[in-house]
């Protein structure tokens, strides 16, 4: 399943560690960078979604009756202990599977009665997912990982605006290289901008930083804040760091399948 994916501007070295509690003061702006815009008709809705799974002999109930929303612009971090569901809702919000029942909307849209073709396309259109694995293509070169969601959909501008993304990401003299040729703190780069690339409407990030040192996770982190803020894309981020969900705009704490206070 190919997904599109992207990021803006290369920001200067941080050269020392720093604590989860201090990313504010670090990175230079401001938790909740959205806070005080005019409320907007929600681009993402979770109407009591639950997801089952039939193993031998039991059924495993991974979400139990989730719901929530997300207005067009802002952010939201998901946070909760391993195993509490956070990859799962954020797969189902994305489209990348369907609720056993409830309903998710994307921009209005039931996915829940969308077929396969059609979620796909919606996915093409609408989200941006970000791995912690970074899921390139590894037969691809980085300039043609980025163009793919773009030439899914035919677009002429794929090649140019693939060029423009890794230029901005700083990614200019590695964009013919393959990903195995790259280094981590790269690999998420060129997967920020495949994508950012296609102009989602929303952005799903699941553990972005999970796999880079902590001088690279900062770089990264600053970067997706940033183009969140600069585009108002909407952003949806899983984390167990509690100093980058304090940079969004609101935080979901997930135990047990469920959303607690």
């Amino acid at each position: 399943m190919v997904l599109a994916v992207s990021v803006i501007e290369r920001i200067s070295t941080i050269r020392y560690r720093i604590s989860p509690m201090s990313y504010e003061e670090v990175l230079g702006f401001h938790a909740k960078p959205t806070t005080g815009l005019k409320a907007l008709p929600p681009v993402l809705e979770a109407r009591g979604i639950s997801r089952v799974f039939d193993q031998v002999g039991e059924r495993l109930t991974v979400l139990d009756s989730v719901s929530f929303s997300v207005e067009a612009g802002h952010s939201v971090a998901i946070v909760g202990p391993s195993g509490s569901g956070k990859t799962t809702l954020l797969g189902l919000c994305a489209g990348l599977d369907v609720p056993s029942s409830g309903d998710v909307l994307i921009d209005g849209t039931s996915i829940s009665r969308c077929t396969d073709r059609e979620r796909a396309a919606l996915r093409n259109r609408k989200v941006g997912f970000v791995f912690q694995n970074f899921q390139l293509i590894p037969h691809l070169t980085a300039l043609e990982n980025v163009r793919i969601p773009l030439d899914l959909r035919g677009e002429r501008s794929a090649a140019s605006d693939a060029r423009g993304w890794l230029e901005r990401m700083g990614l200019s003299k590695r964009m013919h290289s393959l990903p195995g040729e790259l280094s981590g703190g790269e690999l998420q780069r060129v997967a920020l901008a495949r994508a950012f690339i296609g102009r989602p409407r929303i952005l799903f990030a699941d553990e972005p930083t999970g796999n880079l040192d902590d001088t690279t996770s900062d770089h990264i982190v600053h970067e997706l804040f940033e183009i969140n803020r600069a585009t108002r894309t909407t952003l949806v981020i899983v984390t167990h760091d509690m100093g980058i969900a304090r940079l969004a705009d609101r935080t979901l704490h997930l135990k047990h399948g469920r959303l607690v206070e």
